[in-house]
């Protein structure tokens, strides 16, 4: 059974595998402009876990993926073109999801997770992301419009609400 837990430094080495794997996959299934091998680094994670938004997704065997969970305003989603979110309530941004590709469910188990703690989840994706966009719409988000985030490179805006 999959669970979630806040990341602590010592899952570090872990979570960089998990990215590493993750970034690998993304470029060998069509994506290779979204992370590269160049995001996330060191430095971000790092900073994710001592601001405590790092997650990770463990069962009995160790850490099978990894993710940022942001409450609050997400800057980048301030502005939206071409649609609108889907209200204006509080939310949680789920951001950098990745796994280790031994384990299925990972999305599932994020979505579960943030369900019980908020009526609202916000996301986003890469055009050429197309395994993360039908995860998102089969787990009922909602495609809502076009953001950009900090570098300036555009993102399909995902939302789910409980109301």
């Amino acid at each position: 059974m999959l669970n979630v837990k806040n990341a602590d430094m010592a899952d570090f080495e872990q979570i960089m595998k998990i990215y590493k794997y993750a970034q690998d996959y993304m470029i060998k299934s069509g994506n290779p402009a979204q992370w590269g091998h160049f995001y996330p680094d060191a430095e971000l994670i790092k900073s994710d876990i001592c601001q405590n938004v790092c997650r990770v997704i463990y069962d009995k065997d160790g850490i099978h993926g990894v993710f940022a969970l942001f409450k609050g305003a997400e800057p980048t989603y301030k502005h939206i073109e071409n649609g609108n979110w889907l209200n204006e309530e509080p939310y949680l941004t789920i951001h950098r999801l990745a796994g280790d590709g031994q384990v299925h469910g990972l999305f599932q188990c994020v979505l579960n997770y943030c369900k019980n703690i908020s009526q609202n989840i916000r996301a986003d994706t890469h055009a050429d992301n197309q395994i993360m966009q039908k995860l998102m719409e089969k787990n009922g988000f909602m495609k809502c419009g076009i953001i950009y985030v900090k570098n300036g490179t555009p993102r399909i805006a995902y939302h789910w609400t409980a109301s």
